[in-house]
């Protein structure tokens, strides 16, 4: 497989650089050639991701820097942008603004606003599809109007487990709505999706190299709520309608009664139970490491004493610990795999839990689901070289991807954690809680945690106005707007300021900050200008609403292969230049990029449908048979709500 990957990204690095090549040759001028480069790179490393994407965008911002002094060589006369410049993106108007969103989005989640609803939605939602699909899913896509919407769908991730479980509707029937809406619902205000804050920065710099007459008005925060209702709606109906239809079959869930115990074994086919045993003096397991005999019997340890007091607890054994004579052992694992194992080794298997009943009590310690959110920082990592259990407490029994499970025998600790993956743990349940947050996976089995701080819930939800109404009432930066409720909400303790800098997906920010440059050096050297007369050349004498639609659909296309921030950041210019040497509204081609950036249903690369898939057991043909619809539909409704109100 690894092989084969090697192949494909080999194969299209030539093509790459046979197109870059051509391009090159028939570029007007050498700043342009240069500039067309480093747009192919930069495609080329955000489709087959060589290196995280936050990396390649930092590393495209280092080589324009690095052209200030290799411009001789280059045959320019100066770097492709001004260096005194190079970080202007890590101050703008759209990061900030993306910082403040983030941080305003978790201080009303932490208050418990959010389970309230979720309770709601559990009361009225009621037990068919029919209902259930528009209420969770209209649900979610309206707060997706207010933060970043894989934010809204990781926190109704667990919501719709427990519908799932009440209504007895599989998850699969469930999650792909309100994922396709969460990222609809983005589309309802300028402060919903990044590509929409982005939007009024990227007209700002393209402002600076246009006449008077021709500069473009910024968009206010409801500006697009017409367009973004009408896409809301067409999803929920097209769900509501044709699900039966679109939708995986799915399988009954169990009943909530029968615990997470019952749901791993029914769904998965996994059953761990916990022992305790004693190792006596004859055993051959004396002087063994637990890494020794872990994976081979398929075992984990949680847990080890000598004698009355306990040396190890959940709260971190080291895969390298010794076992000595006369020690207990507190095992999790399948009965038959602990039977094995104590047979092999001469263990006494105690007949209930003794010296670790307290550490282990359901109210202390247990199994739980966790998703992989498509921030966290586990993304990358595997469960050996985190050291999860040995710094965090946290053992991973098993993970799915794709509807496969990998579990302990088959050497679970080395496998990669990838965005979506549903991995099953046993944690102490404070090690859990910490777990939550700072590494951002979502929780979707329940288990007692921190309490919520609903006593300020009336602080976060003044200060969430309160940035509201300065957005719209005022001519204040939306930045600055937002950053008043954020900094209003770590002030006032609904989060206190490392929960705030956790909120914050840095790897979004560092992306956004690092292509901001790019943006303004294809519109100052004209490159943009010059694809858009190409683009124009080769389409012929159309009109302006189908040069529209070709954007709608380029933007479409860069969006499947490429974060959509990196889409928005590369195509705006573009869209710009076209509509500028059509006779069309730039500002209303430079909103149609925004816009269509979210349409990103056909496979599942946006970050929402990453942390769908694993918990709805999708596999790809499944985005392409829904999302193949979705994308139709998508196009349409947006461009007839473009000419209806633009």
């Amino acid at each position: 497989m690894k092989n084969k990957r090697s192949a494909v990204v080999g194969g299209a690095a030539i093509g790459f650089i046979t197109i870059g090549w051509m391009l090159t040759d028939i570029a007007p001028s050498i700043e342009i050639a240069w500039i067309l480069s480093l747009l192919l790179l930069t495609v080329f490393l955000f489709s087959f991701e060589i290196v995280p994407i936050d990396v390649a965008a930092l590393s495209i911002m280092v080589m324009l820097g690095l052209t200030s002094i290799m411009a001789p060589y280059m045959g320019l006369d100066q770097g492709l942008v001004d260096i005194n410049q190079l970080f202007d993106g890590f101050s703008s108007n759209a990061v900030i603004s993306i910082i403040a969103v983030m941080i305003l989005g978790a201080g009303l989640d932490k208050t418990g606003i959010m389970n309230s609803v979720a309770r709601y939605l559990v009361k009225i939602g009621g037990t068919t599809e029919a209902r259930v699909i528009p209420l969770v899913s209209g649900t979610v896509g309206g707060i997706s109007g207010f933060m970043q919407n894989v934010g809204a769908a990781a926190l109704f991730l667990p919501v719709v487990k427990r519908i799932s479980t009440r209504s007895k509707i599989s998850m699969s029937r469930l999650l792909m709505p309100m994922g396709f809406c969460a990222i609809l619902g983005g589309t309802l205000t300028m402060v919903g999706s990044s590509p929409l804050i982005l939007l009024n920065d990227l007209i700002i710099n393209a402002n600076e190299n246009l006449p008077p007459e021709k500069q473009m008005q910024t968009y206010g925060l409801f500006s697009v709520t017409p367009i973004g209702l009408a896409l809301l709606l067409s999803g929920i109906i097209y769900f509501v309608v044709f699900g039966r239809w679109v939708l995986p079959k799915g399988n009954e869930v169990p009943d909530q009664k029968q615990g997470l115990e019952t749901h791993l074994h029914d769904d998965y086919g996994i059953d761990y139970i916990s022992a305790e045993v004693y190792i006596p003096s004859t055993s051959r397991l004396i002087g063994s490491s637990l890494d020794s005999f872990e994976t081979r019997f398929h075992v984990r340890t949680v847990g080890v004493t000598s004698g009355k007091k306990v040396r190890m607890t959940t709260r971190g054994v080291p895969a390298s610990l010794i076992i000595a004579k006369g020690d207990h052992l507190a095992l999790i694992g399948e009965r038959e795999s602990i039977q094995v194992f104590c047979k092999a080794y001469g263990l006494d298997l105690k007949p209930g839990l003794d010296l670790f009943s307290e550490v282990l009590s359901p109210s202390s310690a247990g199994l739980a689901e966790v998703v992989v959110s498509p921030t966290s920082p586990l993304i990358g990592e595997s469960a050996r070289t985190k050291r999860l259990r040995e710094l965090h407490g946290i053992s991973t029994l098993s993970i799915i991807r794709n509807n496969k499970t990998t579990r302990e025998g088959e050497d679970v600790r080395n496998v990669t954690f990838q965005a979506g993956d549903s991995l099953i743990l046993f944690a102490d349940w404070q090690c859990l809680q910490q777990f939550h947050i700072n590494h951002k996976v979502v929780v979707t089995s329940d288990y007692p945690q921190e309490e919520i701080r609903t006593h300020k819930v009336f602080h976060a939800l003044t200060f969430f106005a309160i940035a509201m109404a300065l957005v719209l009432l005022t001519d204040l930066r939306l930045s600055v707007a937002l950053l008043v409720g954020a900094l209003g909400i770590i002030i006032s303790g609904v989060l206190d300021p490392e929960e705030a800098y956790a909120a914050v997906s840095w790897k979004t920010v560092f992306l956004l900050a690092s292509l901001i440059p790019l943006g303004k050096a294809v519109e100052s050297s004209g490159t943009a200008a010059w694809i858009a007369h190409q683009v124009l050349v080769l389409i012929g004498d159309v009109d302006i609403w189908v040069l529209q639609l070709v954007v709608a659909l380029l933007a479409t296309a860069f969006t499947l292969v490429m974060s959509n921030v990196g889409a928005t950041v590369l195509l705006v210019p573009l869209a710009i230049s076209i509509a500028l040497q059509a006779g069309a509204n730039p500002a209303v081609f430079a909103l149609t990029v925004a816009i269509a950036t979210s349409n990103s249903f056909l496979i599942p690369t946006h970050q929402v449908n990453a942390l769908i898939m694993g918990p709805g057991r999708y596999k790809v043909p499944d985005f392409f048979r829904a999302g193949g619809i979705m994308t139709v539909i998508f196009l349409v409704v947006l461009m007839v709500m473009m000419q209806l109100f633009y």
